[in-house]
């Protein structure tokens, strides 16, 4: 057995590299300790409950040092600018934050059209807020302002509430566009408070980890959906249709059928507008790409495009002779700040929170993967105090809700941005074309507008190609991707993303309900335990089950946790159990039939005077009985409860009800041990079920034991199971083996995890004679397989049954590791 052992291990260590069969050769582990379950090792440890802090209480501490705290920590401005280093960052600040005003001035100017406002709101959306977080934000290179997503959801609300048949005028039915666009615009300004104040709320109460409810397949399958609402909406414009305002379920599959009916009255002038300036942006964003090398700051495609087309559009007479469609008159100067309607808060603030979450999630997601890429860190709470502040203050001064846009934050990352200085040059840049330059662009054509945000979609539309790579990788993150899509592009916005998110929280629960269960064998001459279907080499111990589940056991899925731990056993627990407690019944009722017998009897034979003496002794025979029945059901249900299981095949001898007595097949193990390593916290029903484990599996004989639980998922088991063994060490199971007598078997009498080798630590012995015979003497013998050392033998004696050895203090010392083969080796035997 020891050449064979010892080939074995050579042959594992062949399959490994040179240099961890070195390693595996140089390590030499010693592990000796006592078993102990939970309650001996806290004692040991001196087990006391963590101390808890409150910080609650430090909130309403006041000091001048608290003070400012608070106000270096919400305006972190005051802490970075001070030690802002001029010359190294100064100049790549300047250039980014032009770079980025560049881009600014045109997506300002079409993302206001795509939320049904007036061109110039977008440009005071990219004003304020952009000020206001460079005040209050902590990522350093996130680009505030307006965006498409952010854009299209404004615009869904907008035209919801205010749309073009609540404006008609006159016999011919037109428009009132100056009084739809003001009541637009006190609707969008209205829900950026409210925006802002779920924002700056949430963030005060340290609810940031609300994104994290919002996964990345979610998120980037709700933009994809986005993107495709925009681009749809701006098929108006391309086309020079005047489309009827639809908002809701399906408003999206009714817009793009509309559009298809109505493309006969396309206006040409139009359509030749988008393409040309769709081509023009693209061409210049190809030469972007192919010159980025080269050039101290990317090619503002956008803003020659606006530039140029403007000027055509003067030029030729773009409106008057072919009816394109242009921006119109943009005021110059800033609008006074105006207070929010509160009669609308209402109406406004289920999509006021549905646009609140989306836009920090955007922001958060960004601003932590510049955060990562250059070494510091985004406080989630305080960048969303910073976003809440940039909406709540914004929609004071008649903006919109914005969030950061991809594309302009890594253009200021490229450009050489380092601080939000940048943002504040974009800021400056924006206010000096609102003040001065704003009515230039009056004769812009929409069609250009248009054609520049679609363009701009590139990024969003490419993540299309999430579903091949999701395919492969996750199915499961592929399903919640097409969910969100789906639900966003059928039911809009707010209820798609309502469903995304209930969807992927119930899937995390449907999961959780349908784990991988396992059963682990050891992996040859190693004291690693892994699956043995996975592991063709992992064996089982013999005589033992170590079953693991890879999910925590709680309410949801308890009972299919119970199903599967019967079913890959391999032995029909409740069959057995049924079984058992049918032939008990029969036995008692053929105790009860004899008793009545007997009485009948009696009373024949001895007369009416004697048959009451003798049915009086009867019943005081029957009741001593059944009080001596009682006693040993409560003794024997003691010696269950017992963690050794000590006694409890002799109980079961002394009234018949063993599996073998009654002619039942057995077990082929004796103990079963429950991994719950990934068991993180306990409810009532998992304890329930833990209990129900331990009665049916201790009915079939076999003793269950939990092991790797951590401390506090053992803690609220404690009082439930009382003084029943909770816990086992880990890292590896004993080798056990059947004696050279057929009648004796050696095992260790604690749960498996390790081997006692104090000679304190018993091992248990069961013997099973004939009846009214007892075992006189017994020998073991220990050894250490595969090392070629020598055995050790302990003998002892006793009464047949279960009972311990103690090992010699001589076999302690000498074991060099907790791997050790016992066999009972001899047994003497004498009568009565």
């Amino acid at each position: 057995m020891g050449q064979s052992e010892a080939s074995g291990r050579r042959d594992t260590q062949a399959l490994l590299p040179v240099t961890q069969a070195m390693e595996l050769r140089n390590r030499d582990y010693h592990v000796e300790r006592p078993l102990m379950n939970q309650q001996q090792l806290e004692e040991l440890g001196h087990r006391t409950s963590a101390t808890r802090t409150y910080q609650w209480r430090t909130w309403f501490q006041c000091s001048r040092a608290r003070a400012r705290a608070l106000l270096f920590q919400y305006v972190p401005v005051l802490s970075w600018l001070p030690r802002y280093p001029l010359r190294d960052w100064l100049l790549g600040d300047l250039l980014a934050g032009l770079s980025v005003a560049i881009m600014q001035l045109p997506q300002g100017l079409a993302y206001a059209l795509l939320a049904g406002l007036p061109p110039v709101f977008g440009l005071y959306s990219s004003f304020y807020p952009v000020f206001v977080y460079f005040l209050f934000g902590t990522s350093r290179h996130i680009s505030v302002g307006t965006f498409a997503v952010m854009s299209v959801m404004v615009g869904s609300v907008t035209e919801s509430l205010a749309p073009d048949e609540n404006f008609l005028q006159g016999v011919n039915a037109t428009v009132d566009e100056v009084a739809r666009d003001h009541f637009r615009v006190q609707l969008a300004s209205t829900l950026s408070v409210l925006v802002g104040l779920f924002q700056v709320g949430l963030g005060l109460v340290r609810f940031g980890f609300v994104v994290t409810y919002l996964s990345e397949p979610l998120v980037r399958g709700y933009t994809t959906a986005a993107s495709v609402q925009v681009f749809v909406s701006q098929l108006k414009y391309v086309f020079g249709l005047q489309l009827s305002s639809r908002s809701g379920p399906l408003s999206l599959i009714y817009t793009v059928l509309e559009v298809c009916s109505l493309l006969p009255q396309s206006v040409v002038g139009a359509v030749v507008t988008a393409l040309v300036s769709g081509v023009v942006l693209v061409l210049l964003k190809l030469l972007n790409d192919k010159l980025h090398r080269y050039l101290p700051m990317p090619i503002p495609g956008e803003l020659l495009t606006l530039i140029g087309a403007t000027g055509i559009s003067y030029g030729v007479g773009l409106k008057s002779r072919f009816g394109v469609d242009v921006v119109g008159d943009i005021p110059a100067g800033l609008v006074p700040p105006a207070a929010p309607s509160p009669q609308l808060f209402a109406s406004l603030v289920g999509y006021a929170f549905t646009i609140a979450v989306v836009g920090f999630a955007i922001a958060i997601s960004l601003g932590k993967i510049f955060a990562l890429r250059h070494g510091y860190r985004v406080d989630s709470n305080k960048e969303l105090v910073a976003l809440g502040l940039s909406n709540l203050i914004g929609g004071i001064f008649q903006c919109f809700p914005v969030s950061c846009s991809m594309s302009r934050s890594l253009v200021q990352e490229g450009s050489g941005g380092n601080t939000q200085v940048a943002g504040a040059v974009s800021s400056l840049f924006i206010l000096i074309i609102i003040v001065k330059l704003g009515e230039l662009f009056r004769d812009l054509p929409k069609a250009v507008l248009a054609a520049a945000i679609i363009v701009n979609l590139k990024g969003m539309l490419k993540q299309f190609t999430d579903i091949p790579s999701l395919w492969k990788s996750n199915r499961m993150d592929l399903l919640i991707w097409l969910v969100t899509f789906v639900a966003t592009i059928l039911l809009n916005l707010d209820i798609g993303l309502a469903i995304a998110v209930v969807f992927s929280l119930l899937l995390v629960v449907f999961r959780t309900q349908l784990p991988r269960y396992s059963v682990l064998g050891q992996v040859p001459d190693t004291d690693i335990y892994q699956d043995v279907a996975e592991y063709s080499e992992a064996r089982e111990v013999p005589g033992v089950k170590v079953f693991r589940s890879s999910a925590t056991l709680y309410f949801a899925n308890a009972e299919l946790y119970s199903d599967a731990l019967k079913k890959r056993c391999g032995v029909d627990v409740d069959h057995l159990i049924s079984k058992k407690k049918k032939w008990l019944r029969k036995q008692e009722q053929k105790l009860k039939r004899m008793q009545k017998t007997l009485q009948k009897q009696i009373a024949a034979s001895e007369g009416t005077s004697v048959s009451v003496q003798v049915n009086t002794n009867i019943r005081d025979m029957e009741s001593n009985n059944v009080d001596d029945s009682k006693a040993r059901q409560a003794s024997a249900g003691k010696e269950l409860e017992d963690t050794t299981g000590s006694g409890q095949e002799d109980a079961k001898a002394a009234n018949g009800s063993t599996l073998k007595a009654l002619g039942l097949p057995q077990p082929h193990f004796h103990s079963l041990v429950l991994d719950l390593g990934a068991l993180s916290f306990v409810d009532t029903v998992c304890i329930k079920s833990l209990k129900n484990i331990f009665r049916d599996f201790r009915e079939i004989e076999v003793e269950v034991y939990m092991a790797a639980c951590h401390a506090p998922a053992v803690q609220p088991c404690q009082p439930c199971f009382d003084n029943q063994t909770l816990t086992v060490p880990p890292p590896c199971l004993p080798l056990l083996t059947s004696g050279g007598c057929d009648q004796a078997l050696v095992r260790n009498s604690l749960p498996p995890g390790c081997l006692q080798t104090s000679p304190r630590s018993p091992l248990h012995i069961h013997t099973h004679t004939a009846q009214g015979w007892r075992s006189w003497n017994s020998q073991v013998q220990c050894h250490r397989p595969g090392s070629g050392m020598g055995h050790w033998s302990q003998t002892g004696t006793g009464w047949a049954g279960e009972r311990s050895m103690f090992l010699a203090p001589e076999i302690k010392t000498c074991l060099p590791t907790t791997r050790l083969c016992c066999a009972l080796v001899g047994a003497w035997w004498s009568g009565q």
